[in-house]
């Protein structure tokens, strides 16, 4: 990380010039831990080393190998890109409530909201559902916001503000909000999406599609360009109930089949947080990771392992509900940061 001239991060100047977010970061992350002690919560470490990174399809992980004694043949192992997996075979194990903020790391992601290393703070609840992650939300962000010193946030020249309740807005809802689009018509049935439909839908608002585009990738594109600028501004904005082929790991709506229940926190703008009810269905999970894994690989050339373990956790996990939050970008937002990397103590080396 360089500023004007060449100057590196860890120059006496350009540190002092980061001083103070940096002193704020550490008071944002004791206020996360108080409230979270207040709430019963235990804080767990899990290993970074793992059989499987996560099976994203666009997720892209870094790749090592773990040596056995003596004359063993090491074994490949992945740095994780979420703690996700160990942390609910921590409640397969009997954990009611369990939270963290651990580094893990994502390979190609390097920009003003995005490092290749960065901090997750990641919480369950067992017996919950997504919608207590809702209040969750919004206790955390105002205990940031008190802990960071300022009055609102803010993020390239957008306002939020906790004046109220945050809003809570369906993903339906949104689109037709931004614009017009009836998503739901476009999906009757979630297996077979209907894509024609909603590739004439994105024209008429303007945005572009391919042939080669599926109904998820025109999802994504609108959603990245019409209805996330939309989104956290002037009060944070929870958005809910995705369809169900958006939420590999999520619970199946119960009142609508095409949809789960999966959400995501945004303020002005900008993505912090993705969470869900969590799917406990090991046969319905290991379908979804084979879904996944064949579209990585056509997509990519490759495909990363299934944590069998992970599956075989799932028989055993009580109905939960977890939730996912860039602890970098929030620290961003409670103090008005323009990049990622001012929030940071020190950057990866190299590549920015």
């Amino acid at each position: 990380m360089s500023g004007a001239g060449g100057a590196r991060w860890w120059e006496p100047e350009r540190h002092a010039a980061r001083r103070a977010n940096l002193a704020a970061r550490a008071r944002i992350a004791r206020a996360v831990r108080d409230w979270f002690g207040a709430q019963g919560f235990v804080e767990v470490e899990t290993p970074a080393l793992q059989v499987s990174p996560g099976l994203e399809p666009h997720l892209h992980a870094f790749a090592t190998a773990l040596g056995g004694p003596g004359d063993a043949a090491a074994v490949p192992r992945y740095l994780h890109t979420s703690p996700e997996f160990t942390m609910k075979k921590l409640l397969a194990a009997g954990e009611r409530r369990i939270f963290q903020l651990t580094h893990v790391f994502r390979d190609r992601e390097r920009g003003p909201t995005h490092h290749p290393e960065f901090t997750m703070l990641e919480w369950y609840r067992a017996d919950a559902d997504y919608r207590t992650l809702f209040s969750d939300c919004a206790d955390i962000l105002g205990a940031a916001l008190v802990a960071g010193g300022r009055g609102a946030f803010s993020w390239q020249g957008r306002e939020a503000q906790l004046r109220g309740p945050i809003e809570r807005l369906s993903v339906a809802e949104a689109f037709a909000r931004a614009t017009g689009i009836d998503l739901l018509a476009t999906a009757p049935d979630p297996a077979r999406p209907d894509r024609a439909r909603l590739a004439a839908a994105a024209k008429r608002v303007g945005i572009r599609t391919d042939a080669a585009d599926t109904w998820d990738d025109i999802f994504f594109r609108i959603l990245l360009e019409r209805i996330e600028p939309t989104l956290g501004s002037p009060t944070p904005t929870v958005l809910y109930d995705y369809p169900s082929s958006m939420a590999a790991l999520a619970r199946p709506s119960a009142a609508d089949p095409r949809l789960s229940e999966r959400c995501e926190l945004y303020v002005c703008g900008l993505e912090l947080a993705n969470g869900w009810s969590e799917l406990t269905d090991g046969a319905e999970q290991r379908r979804r990771f084979a879904a996944d894994r064949a579209r990585r690989r056509a997509i990519y050339g490759e495909a990363y392992p299934v944590d069998e373990d992970f599956l075989a956790a799932l028989a055993r996990m009580p109905p939960a509900a977890g939730m996912a939050l860039g602890f970098d970008r929030l620290v961003m937002v409670a103090l008005g940061a323009a990049s990622i990397e001012d929030v940071l103590w020190a950057p990866v080396d190299g590549g920015g």
